[in-house]
């Protein structure tokens, strides 16, 4: 027999840590996306403007791989924000054939104020946690998120080979 009380979950999925990372990730990230939409942005926005303020002027292709974002779908929001005004497009003198695309000064400002509003959804859906208990979960799902970034390049780089088969990083 089954009962259900209140909120409680089922405890075989609660054994899962992909589905409690997923759950909690809901959470933050609702946070977020309802921070980024006061300034008109969604998600993939914000990893763009991070990305080109991390990296700086980077070709579509080379967001699309360290986004792990499909590059013709990124194309479309990159011609987004170069319509506000926040990045720029021009020709890779190194490659005539490849389009870099840059952050403009609003771009930069807007990626400051969007530091302090990440920082700040974040603290709050992790609210239960101490700063340290954060930033071993922090550092762990960093470590797991390495590892499968690491297997998707070799299996990138190794087309056909199944992920199993496929070298070890």
């Amino acid at each position: 027999m089954c009962t259900m009380t209140g909120m409680s979950r089922p405890p075989s999925l609660l054994a899962l840590p992909s589905y409690l990372a997923s759950q909690v990730s809901r959470y933050g990230r609702r946070r977020f996306e309802q921070a980024l939409a006061e300034h008109g942005l969604v998600l993939i926005h914000h990893a763009i403007l991070a990305a080109l303020s991390d990296f700086g002027p980077s070709s579509q292709q080379h967001l699309a791989d360290a986004l792990d974002f499909d590059k013709s779908h990124l194309v479309a929001r990159i011609d987004q924000l170069e319509r506000r005004g926040l990045v720029s497009r021009n020709q890779d003198p190194a490659d005539r054939r490849r389009n870099q695309v840059a952050l403009t000064s609003a771009g930069r400002e807007l990626v400051d104020q969007l530091q302090r509003v990440a920082e700040e959804s974040q603290r709050g859906f992790l609210e239960a946690l101490s700063a340290q208990e954060r930033q071993t979960l922090i550092s762990l799902l960093s470590r797991a998120l390495e590892a499968n970034d690491a297997a998707r390049r070799a299996n990138a780089a190794s087309p056909g080979i199944p992920p199993e088969q496929a070298p070890a990083p």
